[in-house]
């Protein structure tokens, strides 16, 4: 085989047989995807929104002959962990250590292909981010502030950002986090929040003072802003990137709080916050760079070298301050030659058919649906990539996704791979004719081709747009069928124009070669596959393609299919399979010792409880419960946002309903004609929403509206309780 290819073109792909370290004079390339959250199973947004992306990016990368380490893992410490550890009753170690492996399956049969994928609750990444805060701490970029933070009396400790839901103050959203809002994507302080409540357990925290460390960008603010000025234009970001990043920087960079009331994270190495770690926004990132040094002991060649390395970052749009902002304003203050961002690829959000992504209710494909389809993976990765989105949402439908397969993958390259191989295993025995490239044809289509490969070089090389290269790739492809189609390759062709016959054979042999290398970065089995066929070795990505890399006389390989038909009718299988509210609503008997609504009186209305009212003892059952409505109601809400209407939200309305009712019975049973709650008090209006970044003073409060009262009493003082036994009847 070495004899029968041209030895230029191709490349032995090692760097999992020896340690990739950067090499002087050599073109290094380190590429990180954001380390998604231990706590859950990824699903397709955020499979492309990162790590598939960066995958493509370090294949091409290799594929070209740069030096070349991707480096990921699952980001492993803070309130996630804690929350999810609290969730399912098992240790915040045994929860990493689950949901890691949920993570690394998912990846490997993506075949995504890191150097390394590790974690961050490792000695190396304590060492490190303590090391990174000593020189900080050194350098007075440091500051100690009293922090106002909701504390919840209930389970008595203060409550982390993510434990901590609310209305935001910026959109007005009801579910907003007490660290950012999903809804209007604002960071936020949990001490914003209106009507903040607790995540475990449904109570109104109360307001208490904390000290704490703050990272001081205002005095960071002017070298963070002339590396921005500088890297942002050698680095080529993407215009969002930019516009946030210079939102921030217009707006002035205020201390932030690095550190946290958590037991699980990285400890602060200060006596007087020995029980408090550091955020993980703060340690998080640092994650890259004790993974590489879980790698290699010389990781600092790889993150202590500017001037060798170049640092390509992939992530969602929602990521980006806290890697052009806050990572590198840390890194800068240690004084260290630490290697900054150089680019940075970013994608907004994928939606999954009408709706999010949901695994509580069963919505969307997740990492361990994907090989329960039966799909091979290369057409998962075609689908998402295809629609990767980079400057808008974009959506996963599961027509558009079998319409992929059958009439792209299938009808377009599957086919000229195919006729081409079997017409040379049929009428040449496999084996490579003598040809000429040099006719008016063959000239014609390396001029076409070279014009296209020249974009998805500049596509792909600067991250332009990873999708566009993918349609490149393709497009080169229709080339090859069309060539085929103009020389009309047949039996009359092979019978009566044998030189001409050999000729068009030979070059498509060698474009299908080309193709092997340029949807490598994209579909890896696929061209596995073709160079299996090829009979030929990896080959590299070249700036030019000449049309004759595969000499004559080389024997191929065996024939086989690229992609196989799937049947449309699988759409709406899938569909629902994969949309929720597969469960029949259920009609729930009135509770025991309580009458149904019909019986209250004409004019009143009967309002269920959704938490027991203050005097009431909370018991496991009535906590349960309460939980039980908080998540039931979490369901309804994004549903109503989502649009969704018919069975999913008939059977989230009966689950609310019926958990109301339970609730209701159970505080019925442990009252035994309980006194109503008090009359209505009017609420200070909300505050005005803040600057994400401004920590609020000790003075300022938070107006919270009787949690006790049913909402709908809220909105008029002329009403009265009655407890009938069954719920709260609001007589107006």
């Amino acid at each position: 085989m070495a004899h029968s290819v041209d030895p230029n073109v191709t490349i032995v792909l090692d760097h999992h047989s020896r340690k990739v370290l950067p090499i002087k004079g050599r073109k290094n390339v380190l590429i990180t995807s954001a380390l998604p959250y231990v706590n859950n199973i990824p699903h397709l947004g955020n499979i492309i929104g990162c790590v598939l992306s960066a995958d493509v990016y370090a294949r091409y990368c290799r594929l070209r002959g740069y030096n070349t380490l991707y480096v990921c893992g699952t980001d492993e410490y803070g309130t996630a962990t804690e929350t999810k550890a609290l969730q399912e009753g098992l240790t915040c170690q045994e929860i990493c250590d689950k949901y890691h492996k949920h993570h690394k399956d998912t990846y490997d049969w993506f075949n995504v292909d890191f150097d390394i994928f590790g974690r961050t609750s490792t000695p190396a990444q304590t060492k490190i981010t303590q090391d990174i805060f000593h020189k900080l701490d050194e350098n007075g970029k440091t500051e100690h502030q009293t922090v106002t933070q909701l504390y919840c009396e209930t389970h008595k400790s203060f409550l982390a950002d993510r434990f901590v839901h609310g209305i935001c103050p910026n959109c007005a959203y009801d579910d907003a986090g007490g660290d950012q809002c999903d809804q209007c994507g604002k960071l936020l302080n949990a001490t914003e929040l209106i009507k903040p409540r607790c995540k475990l357990d449904g109570a109104e925290p109360v307001i208490k003072d904390s000290r704490h460390i703050f990272l001081n960008l205002t005095e960071a603010q002017e070298a963070l802003e002339a590396w921005v000025n500088e890297s942002s234009v050698e680095g080529k970001w993407s215009t969002n990137s930019i516009n946030i990043t210079k939102s921030w920087l217009k707006e002035g960079l205020k201390p932030r709080c690095i550190t946290r009331d958590l037991k699980w994270g990285v400890k602060v190495p200060k006596e007087e916050f020995k029980d408090k770690v550091f955020y993980v926004w703060f340690d998080a990132p640092i994650g890259y760079l004790s993974i590489t040094a879980a790698y290699s002991d010389e990781w600092e060649k790889w993150w202590k070298n500017p001037e060798d390395v170049k640092l390509y970052q992939f992530m969602g749009k929602d990521n980006v301050p806290f890697h052009t902002v806050l990572f590198p304003s840390s890194l800068i203050g240690t004084g260290e030659q630490y290697t900054l961002l150089h680019h940075l690829s970013t994608t907004e959000y994928l939606q999954y058919e009408t709706a999010k992504f949901s695994k509580s209710r069963g919505v969307g494909v997740f990492g361990n649906n994907v090989a329960e389809s039966q799909i091979p993976v290369d057409v998962w990765r075609y689908f998402l990539l295809s629609n990767r989105p980079e400057s808008a949402d974009s959506q996963f439908a599961w027509t558009p996704f079998i319409n992929a397969n059958n009439g792209e993958l299938l009808a377009n390259l599957g086919n000229f791979v195919n006729r081409v191989m079997k017409f040379a295993g049929s009428k040449y025995a496999s084996i490579v004719p003598e040809y000429n490239s040099n006719g008016e044809a063959e000239r014609k289509l390396i001029a076409d081709v070279n014009a296209i490969l020249a974009q998805y070089v500049e596509n792909v090389e600067t991250c332009k747009s990873l999708r566009a290269g993918l349609k490149n790739v393709m497009e080169i492809s229709s080339l090859g069928n069309r060539y085929l189609q103009d020389n009309k390759i047949d039996n009359n062709l092979f019978t009566n124009h044998r030189d001409k016959c050999n000729t068009v054979v030979g070059t498509a042999l060698n474009l299908i070669y080309l193709i092997s290398a340029i949807v490598y970065p994209y579909l890896p089995s696929t061209s596995a596959n073709i160079c299996r066929q090829l009979n030929v070795p990896t080959r590299k990505i070249t700036d030019s393609w000449l049309g004759c890399d595969i000499r004559a006389g080389h024997k191929l390989g065996a024939v086989d299919y690229l992609f196989t038909l799937i049947k449309p009718e699988r759409a709406d299988e899938l569909r629902a399979k994969y949309s929720g509210g597969t469960q029949n609503a259920t009609t729930s008997a009135a509770p025991a010792g309580g009458k149904p609504a019909a019986a209250a009186k004409k004019g009143t209305k009967v309002v269920l409880l959704s938490e027991a009212p203050a005097g009431i003892e909370k018991t496991a059952e009535i906590v349960a419960l309460e939980l039980a409505i908080k998540e039931a109601g979490e369901v309804v809400r994004q549903l109503k946002a989502d649009k969704v209407v018919g069975d999913a939200l008939q059977n989230a309305l009966a689950n609310l309903v019926k958990s109301k009712e339970a609730l209701t019975a159970e505080v019925a049973k442990l009252s035994g004609g309980a006194s109503p709650p008090a009359s209505p008090k009017k609420t200070a209006p909300a505050q005005k929403a803040v600057s994400p970044q401004t920590p609020l003073k000790a003075e300022t409060k938070i107006a919270v509206a009787n949690p006790n009262i049913p909402v709908a009493a809220e909105q008029s003082s002329a009403v009265q309780y009655l407890w009938s036994g069954w719920g709260w009847i609001i007589r107006e």
